[in-house]
């Protein structure tokens, strides 16, 4: 008994001296006795989506400023603070009730004037907030779907065709992302990378989840051109 006490400052020394990175160091949060491996999982990868959605609405806003303009704040970093603050639960004033893929539609409707970036972003991130249970982290007793997972990775693959695509009446490109290769440049692609990247993060952590908690996801397969969003609010 002694002698496992005594380890216990060894382990959590051990904790403190290894860093993310394995160079820096790094301080041990007791918080995380309370978290299984596949907390720690689902923590990185919301991270990591997360993440890539604000260097898509950094991208989206640097190709089309005229849509940072509408939003009022005076710089680009300010602007990105307020839309991807979780704390607004990813509700914007001028969407009314739109929320989620309603309010990505509405971003890419011909009709709609107000900031498209800021309301694509808002819907996208309010269905991935969904689908990670509205939580940042997660612990013992926290259980995710997987279905809701998977059928947000189909949702984006659905949002990224349609935002390259939408025109309006006169066939402009309402929100400007890749751009095509001129003069032996290459093409900038950086747009459909960073969506492939949350695709693929929520694929993966939904086949972790489904594999570990021996559940069932129900696969589709559908054209992008004609398909509809998938339910992420009412899975039971």
């Amino acid at each position: 008994m002694l002698a496992g006490l005594l380890l216990i400052p060894t382990l959590l020394t051990g904790c403190a001296q290894m860093g993310e990175t394995g160079n820096s160091m790094s301080t041990f949060e007791p918080k995380q006795l309370g978290k299984s491996d596949i907390d720690r999982v689902a923590d990185i990868h919301r991270r990591e989506v997360f993440l890539s959605l604000r260097a898509l609405t950094e991208k989206l806003y640097r190709r089309n400023p005229r849509e940072w303009k509408k939003s009022g704040y005076a710089t680009l970093e300010a602007t990105l603070d307020h839309l991807l603050d979780p704390r607004t639960g990813w509700r914007l004033p001028e969407l009314g009730q739109k929320q989620g893929t309603e309010a990505i539609l509405l971003a890419l409707s011909t009709n709609y004037q107000g900031d498209r970036v800021a309301a694509f972003i808002a819907g996208t991130g309010g269905m991935l907030n969904v689908a990670f249970d509205e939580k940042t982290e997660f612990f013992m007793f926290d259980t995710l779907e997987p279905q809701k997972l998977y059928n947000s990775a189909r949702n984006l693959e659905i949002a990224a065709w349609k935002l390259a695509n939408a025109r309006d009446a006169g066939g402009n490109l309402l929100l400007l992302t890749n751009e095509m290769a001129a003069q032996q440049q290459p093409a900038n692609l950086s747009f459909e990378r960073e969506l492939g990247k949350m695709i693929g993060n929520l694929d993966l952590l939904s086949h972790i989840i489904a594999d570990r908690e021996h559940r069932t996801i129900v696969h589709v397969t559908h054209s992008l051109a004609t398909a509809v969003f998938l339910p992420v609010l009412a899975i039971k």
